[in-house]
Formats: C-alpha cells, sequence, structure tokens
C-alpha cells in the first residue's frame, strides 16, 4: 500500500476542497493507496498554542477579512508573511523534518502556497526520492514565491497553459510539469441534476420562466451582495451567504419587487447552480471554475481590492469568453443588463470548457510515483519524454 500525503490549510475553502475531493476520487480509483490530509498547522503548531493563547486559528484572521470584504492592501501584507516565513525557514523545516520522519509518506503533494521552500527542503532531506508535488489550486502563479519555487526538483501540477509557461520560465522541465484541463472540482459537479429546473426554482418560490442569477461569494458570504442586492431589486436572484448567518438576514430583509432565494451553508451546491441562469461573484478560482463547468457565465469585479493571486482569473474569464469584468461593484445593473444581451454567447462558450482535472491527477500522481520506483532500482534511468507543448495553446 502506498501512503500519499496532501497538505491543505483553511486560509479559503479551496486547499482543503480540493484535498477532499482527490481524496474521494482516489478512494474509488485507486484503493490499493492510503490518502491522508495533512493540515500543515497542525504540523507547525500540535499543541494549537497559538489558539490558545490568541482565541483564534491562524486561519481566521484572512477568512474574517475575505467575509467582510477587507482585502484591500493584501498584496503588501503578503510581502510581509513571505518574509516572515523565510525568517522562520529553519523552524519549518525541522518541525516538518520531525513529521516526515513519523509518518513517512511515500509521496507528498502540496495545494498550498507560500510554504512550498520549506516543504519541499523537509521531504528531500528526510525521505530522499520520495517525490514532492505542487498542486495550483489558482488559476496561475503570483510570483515571486507564491507557488513555484525555482531550483526544486519537484513536480508541478497546473491547471491552465499560464501556469505551465510560468513553471518553465522558472527553469522547470517539461518532465516535470503535468498540465490539467482546469481546477479540482468535487466529483458531484459532474453528476447531472437531481431534478428539473424549472421545478426546482418552484420548489423554492421562484419564477421558473425568468431569467436568475447565482450570487456567491464563498464559504463565508460578503458584505458586498449587500450592495448587489440594492442594486438589483427587479432581478430574480439566488444569494448564498454560507455560514454568514447575519448577512442572510439582511439580505431576507431587503426589499425586492422580485422573487429571490437567500440560503446558507449548502453542500449541494451544484444543484443551486442548475437553478441559475449566471453567476455574480469574486474572482476566486474555486467558484469561477464550478460556474463555469456547470455552464454559467460570470460577472466578477476586479480592481484594488481584488486579491493579488486573484488578478489573473480576471484575464482568464475574458481570454476565454466566458463573462464580463467590471471595474466596481457598483455597476452590477448595466452589467446584469449586458449579460443578459449577451446570454446566448457566453453560455456557447463556457459549454466548449472540459474540466476533467479532478479525473486526470490520480494517473498523473500514478506516473510520478511508478518514476520514482524506476529512478530508485534503476540509477541510470532517463529523463521521460517531454509533454507535447500544444498544452500552452489549449483552453
Amino acid at each position: 500500500m502506498k501512503t500519499i500525503d496532501f497538505v491543505y490549510f483553511n486560509a479559503g475553502g479551496g486547499h482543503r476542497a480540493s484535498a477532499e475531493a482527490l481524496q474521494a476520487v482516489l478512494h474509488k480509483e485507486r484503493p490499493g493507496w492510503r490518502i491522508r490530509l495533512v493540515h500543515l498547522f497542525d504540523v507547525m503548531d500540535p499543541n494549537h498554542s497559538f489558539q490558545r493563547i490568541t482565541g483564534f486559528a491562524p486561519e481566521d484572521l484572512y477568512n474574517q477579512r475575505l467575509k467582510r470584504g477587507w482585502t484591500l492592501g493584501l498584496a503588501q501584507e503578503l510581502k510581509i508573511l513571505q518574509s516572515m516565513i523565510r525568517l522562520a525557514h529553519p523552524t519549518l523545516v525541522r518541525r516538518l523534518q520531525q513529521h516526515w520522519l513519523k509518518t513517512e509518506p511515500d509521496l507528498v503533494v502540496s495545494l498550498i502556497p507560500n510554504f512550498n521552500r520549506a516543504l519541499f527542503e523537509s521531504v528531500s532531506t528526510t525521505l530522499p526520492g520520495v517525490p514532492y508535488v505542487t498542486l495550483l489550486t489558482d488559476l496561475a502563479d503570483h510570483p515571486p514565491h507564491f507557488w513555484i519555487e525555482p531550483d526544486q526538483a519537484q513536480h508541478f501540477i497546473c491547471g491552465t497553459p499560464k501556469a505551465v509557461v510560468q513553471a518553465r520560465e522558472m527553469g522547470h522541465s517539461w518532465s516535470r510539469i503535468h498540465p490539467t484541463s482546469g481546477m479540482i472540482l468535487r466529483p458531484d459537479f459532474y453528476q447531472p441534476p437531481t431534478v428539473n429546473r424549472a421545478d426546482a426554482r418552484r420548489h423554492h418560490g421562484l419564477d421558473p420562466k425568468r431569467p436568475t442569477g447565482l450570487v456567491m461569494f464563498g464559504g463565508h458570504g460578503s458584505s458586498t451582495m449587500l450592495q448587489i442586492a440594492r442594486q438589483l431589486p427587479n432581478h430574480q436572484l439566488i444569494f448564498v451567504c454560507g455560514h454568514n448567518l447575519a448577512l442572510a438576514q439582511q439580505l431576507q430583509a431587503l426589499p425586492s419587487t422580485a422573487p429571490k432565494l437567500v440560503l446558507g451553508f449548502r453542500r449541494d451546491i451544484p444543484d443551486i447552480m442548475h437553478m441559475a441562469d449566471f453567476f455574480i461573484g469574486k474572482p476566486g478560482p474555486g467558484s469561477l471554475s464550478e460556474a463555469v463547468h456547470l455552464g454559467l457565465p460570470v460577472i466578477v469585479v476586479r480592481n484594488a481590492w481584488t486579491m493579488p493571486q486573484e488578478r489573473y482569473n480576471t484575464d482568464w474569464v475574458l481570454e476565454n469568453g466566458f463573462g464580463l469584468v467590471c471595474k466596481r461593484f457598483g455597476a452590477m445593473r448595466p452589467a446584469v443588463d449586458n449579460m443578459l444581451i449577451r446570454l446566448d454567447e457566453l453560455r456557447a462558450n463556457v459549454h466548449r470548457y472540459n474540466n476533467r482535472a479532478v479525473f486526470e491527477v490520480p494517473a498523473i500522481l500514478a506516473r510520478i510515483l511508478n518514476q520514482s520506483l524506476q529512478a530508485a532500482t534503476e540509477p541510470s534511468i532517463h529523463e521521460p519524454q517531454p509533454y507535447d507543448q500544444s498544452c500552452l495553446t489549449a483552453s
């Protein structure tokens, strides 16, 4: 039995969600593998001293800022965070080395940014020959030192041609760069809808014939949703507020002339998305990929408040014709009017997108494991042939 460790943290929901999605698929496709989810901060602080002293987990401050929309200045704060990580590097590596010595995985896969230098060094020095993989859960890197580090003999799994190009520009060989057709989505996003769209809308008190927008800002919602609701009282909208009960109550209390549906945290997001015609939200890689995969054109905003690692995502939307990009959420009314005019055109574009990444990654990991086994038994093994560079032009 091979043991595969997926390293994640809870800053935002995408890292853990991707790890859990892969774990679910691998349980079915690779029953001989043991999949472990490794929470980075549990390894770094096993006694949870930080939480006992401060009253909150290391990721909580970041998640609370997302919830309130306080994202201005994150680009500068990212540089401070990376400086702190560099100062703590020796300590990080030592604690990780102790963890790997105790757990001895056969393959380590990182689904987190910023810590890949320490993770790689700890694996390579403690368990020589054990491959290390960084699986980007963003559509592209945000250099320097975010996802892709130079001069590390490791593998990269990239969900867009842009990320592939970035890895090559950092000096990594084709044999260590593994393109996929998109971001990791939960397996239930590939299941057919359980109910008819019109019936589902009626069940939730919506007009089955009226164009419907889905407004969603991650698992903690955002106060920006109130601003959007006030601009669009005449449009039928579904608001998913996640764990933000106060936001849901405020949205429910707002007057509107069109039917609306306000929901809290839901696991059945694919069914909710099947009720909608288009998506409004922040340009996060997970929510964008989910919406496009289920045929929803998107409306997103790019401005000074957009998180630096998500700014390329708006280029991805425009380059592929997947939707509209605005400069501010205060311009939602004309954006929605434009969306409804172009709905058929934009729907055709998103329907051409075929993301099967969650089913592609198991074969990639198996190939990496096989190569490491061959390298251990055949010291003179040649490098495998490079990937077909036509992936750089794939959509």
